[in-house]
């Protein structure tokens, strides 16, 4: 079972990023995905969630509007899709999903920073 992220980098305040989960190993449209993000020192939190069939979503208050969630069933893979990024968008991005959610990608690292 994997779970790879990708597409993290360094932007400037304002910029956009998408970034990729691709996931293997399991019955990747079956299940629920989110996105966490987490800084050092900091609890990890829960950014965005797709349920399984990609009616249900949830958003973080502070990325609503911004930030968008989406699966390709096709391809096995989830995106996020982070626009007006601000600099306290800084984190390390996991993707999460699989049975009781027991499935993480490694991070993929974003830095918004002029």
């Amino acid at each position: 079972v994997r779970l790879v992220e990708s597409g993290g980098g360094l932007v400037e305040p304002g910029g956009s990023l998408r970034l990729s989960c691709s996931g293997s190993g399991f019955t990747f449209s079956g299940y629920s995905m989110r996105w966490y993000r987490q800084t050092p020192g900091k609890e990890r939190e829960l950014v965005a969630q797709i349920t399984s069939i990609g009616r249900g979503t949830y958003y973080l208050d502070s990325v609503k509007g911004r930030f968008t969630v989406s699966t390709d069933k096709s391809k096995t893979t989830a995106y996020l899709q982070m626009n007006s990024l601000e600099p306290d968008d800084t984190a390390v991005y996991y993707c999460n999903s699989g049975p009781v959610f027991r499935y993480w990608g490694q991070g993929t690292q974003v830095i918004v920073s002029s």
